[in-house]
């Protein structure tokens, strides 16, 4: 039999030969390889946590704590039965737009389209019927309206999916100000993750709310996981001893141990550049560990690695398959038939899937992996936090993480989220986590997390303009002050002084009051609130806009420097305050016509002492960059979309959510009726031109899609 080879890779200016791969397994694995199948089929039984959930929100909060795929869904869908049966409403709140369409969509099976509604700032449908789907966003601004009013949520339910973004660095604030406001009356059932310090979040809950939060927590695995090594010889071996344990922690194979002692692990020893794809799912697809979803380092890598599978190949009927569901998808989004990545996604049963790609394609890519069409997704690590789909095997080929800023270790909870794809429940009677060596993967990092404990979620509370604002119009400074003091954070705080003593740490609630103070103080001296603390008419306004940098856009408004009869340049003008991302604003002279120049400028000029005074007063000003401006305005205008791509000089997924994100604001100066009735007619309009395939959001996509990490148990039942 002839011998084939890698092609010579270069790196570093050197050649470096490539290693032969040939598919193989270790003997340790033959019993595990054994065990691979599809489970029997079974009657529906819920597990002991679910009942005991059940049980708990009858009578007091539950916040649920179970890896992926455990069933918590079942949970939030037999207590809003329960509620919807006694002709009560419920509210169910996710943190992304794609989670609640698909639980929308979910519901309306269960429910009836007629009894449930979905509010994502995109989409309004039947906001007044029993049951709602909705983002935490949405919920947390709906609390501030009914304090405002005077009145109670018109819900007597809740459900905050995904809890565990109390946490998360940039939304963190959205759950916990929902917490905090969410009146006691009302039970509150969160579903999250595994996380560390479940019984503190509970004891803080119950301290504010004044009622029994329960903790009920599960971390058995609906699909136990085996980990794997793939030797760059093409060998499969086990990661860890069978003396690993999670009491006795992770023990290296004996093998993998002694490759990395030797002195001949270096370069042959571990893959240099990205790895010939094509060939390492040969490796899988022979042990029958298809479909596998690889996590790597960037979304170039994930792109360029669909070009290191044109050797793997499926069959006929699999093409034909694959390629008639695809057609079917279109319909719905046609400019989907030109993508770049079409020809691969159909005949090789591989796609790429990252923040940089339209939401229309990587929905696509969700719901062929879903439905089992796919033999491999190339993913950056978001996906793991941000997407139910599901796999057999999962791979890693770095141990690092992208934060935004740097790449810093995987902490436990990100590995346990990556790994939580890993087994379909109701597909597969075990799942796989694959270790491939490479130059960014520490390996005794990766066997130590598979058994480290879930990391304790942090309060990402903070102050912003936007809460002062909307807090002020129904409460007094005073009253803020002693909201502040329910927060997360003080709690944290208070038991470490109560642990640590006096000598080391502050008054629990002092940097809040302190942060709420310098804001207030600013909104005075601006003439947002008055010196008795009450909002002034500008600052009544003012509180609708619910945005990232609502101060800066009100003083626009108030200033009059914002086009407001044109809606091209009004979306234009508002994209340049969405966008974080810095750019080059050296542009073609043809992609910025003389009325766009001279609003930009007129808008620059116009605020720049306001921007002066915030920056001087410590606040946080982002600058204004003319190439968004451009864009958004080339896009409203009705330029091709590979124009405006190339005016942007972004990846599609940023241009999508600059437009997406930029029609979120318009919808908030949409609100300004009263104040400002020209410019809310106007934002209207703008929404509406800047609204269009291929930047569609999943809510015009009507593909009914299963969660996946329920589905097993939904179709059991």
């Amino acid at each position: 039999m002839r011998k084939r080879y890698i092609p010579v890779q270069k790196r570093w200016g050197k050649k470096i030969p490539a290693v032969r791969i040939r598919p193989g397994a270790d003997s340790e694995l033959k019993n595990v390889f054994a065990s691979i199948g599809v489970p029997e089929q079974a009657e529906f039984k819920p597990d002991p946590f679910q009942l005991n959930a059940i049980e708990a929100i009858e009578k007091a909060d539950c916040l649920v704590t179970a890896p992926t795929g455990a069933g918590k869904t079942w949970i939030a869908v037999q207590s809003i039965a329960k509620v919807f049966k006694k002709g009560k409403k419920s509210w169910y709140a996710s943190p992304l737009k794609a989670l609640s369409n698909s639980k929308y969509h979910e519901f309306c099976d269960i429910f009836g389209s007629h009894n449930v509604g979905i509010l994502t700032g995109d989409r309004k449908e039947n906001p007044d019927v029993p049951i709602i789907v909705g983002t935490t966003e949405i919920l947390r601004n709906q609390l501030y309206d009914a304090m405002h009013h005077g009145e109670t949520l018109a819900t007597d339910f809740v459900v905050l999916d995904e809890a565990h973004f109390l946490g998360d660095e940039e939304r963190g604030v959205v759950w916990e100000e929902t917490m905090i406001y969410l009146p006691a009356r009302i039970p509150l059932l969160m579903l999250s993750a595994t996380i560390g310090n479940a019984e503190q979040i509970a004891s803080w809950l119950s301290s504010i709310r004044n009622k029994e939060c329960i903790v009920i927590n599960e971390s058995k695995r609906p699909v136990p996981l085996f980990p794997l090594y793939l030797h760059p010889a093409g060998t499969l071996l086990p990661l860890l001893s069978n003396a690993s344990s999670k009491e006795g922690g992770a023990q290296l194979f004996k093998k993998i141990g002694e490759l990395l002692k030797t002195q001949k692990y270096g370069r042959q020893s571990y893959f240099q550049t990205l790895p010939p794809f094509g060939d390492i799912l040969a490796v899988l697809k022979k042990y029958h560990l298809l479909p596998v979803i690889f996590f790597l380092k960037s979304r170039a890598d994930c792109d360029a690695a669909l070009n290191l599978c044109l050797n793997h190949s499926i069959s006929n009927s699999s093409k034909r398959q694959l390629k008639e569901r695809i057609k079917e998808l279109e319909k719905n989004i046609p400019y989907v038939s030109f993508h770049r990545h079409i020809g691969k996604l159909e005949n090789l049963a591989v796609a790429s899937h990252h923040s940089g790609q339209l939401p229309s394609w990587k929905l696509i890519v969700e719901t062929l992996m879903t439905e089992g069409l796919l033999d491999a997704v190339f993913a950056t690590s978001t996906v793991a936090a941000g997407v139910n789909f599901p796999a057999r095997s999962v791979a890693f080929l770095n141990s690092d993480r992208y934060n935004g800023k740097e790449f810093m270790p995987l902490s436990s909870t990100e590995f346990h989220q990556m790994t939580g794809r890993a087994g379909r429940r109701g597909m597969d009677k075990i799942g796989f986590m694959l270790a491939i060596p490479g130059r960014f993967l520490d390996i005794r990092l990766i066997a130590k997390l598979i058994y480290s404990p879930s990391l304790d979620i942090p309060s990402q509370i903070r102050i912003n303009f936007s809460m002062v604002l909307n807090l002020l119009l129904s409460h007094s400074p005073d009253q803020i002050e002693d909201l502040l003091k329910k927060s997360f954070a003080a709690y944290i705080l208070k038991q470490k002084k109560e642990k640590q003593g006096k000598k080391y740490l502050r008054n629990g609630n002092e940097l809040l009051l302190k942060a709420f103070t310098h804001h207030l103080d600013f909104l005075i001296e601006t003439g947002y609130v008055s010196k008795s603390g009450a909002l002034t008419e500008d600052g009544i306004w003012a509180s609708q806009l619910r945005v990232d940098q609502p101060l800066i856009i009100a003083e626009g408004f108030r200033l009059k420097i914002f086009p407001q009869k044109d809606p091209a340049l009004l979306a234009a003008i508002i994209a340049s305050f969405v966008n974080e991302k810095e750019m080059e604003d050296k542009i073609d002279r043809s992609f910025t016509p003389a009325k766009l120049l001279l609003a930009f400028a007129q808008v620059k000029k116009g605020l720049l002492p306001f921007a002066k005074l915030m920056f001087d007063s410590g606040f946080e000003i982002r600058p204004l960059y003319l190439r968004a401006c451009a864009a958004i305005y080339a896009w409203a205008a009705g330029e091709t979309w590979e124009k405006v791509v190339l005016i942007s000089e972004m990846d599609e997924g940023n241009l999508a959510m600059l437009i997406l994100r930029t029609a979120d604001n318009l919808r908030h100066i949409r609100s300004l009726s009263t104040a400002f009735p020209e410019a809310s007619h106007t934002a209207a309009e703008a929404i509406d031109l800047i609204l269009k395939d291929p930047v569609l959001p999943f809510d015009y996509f009507p593909v009914h899609r299963q969660n996946a990490e329920e589905d097993g148990r939904e179709k059991a039942e």
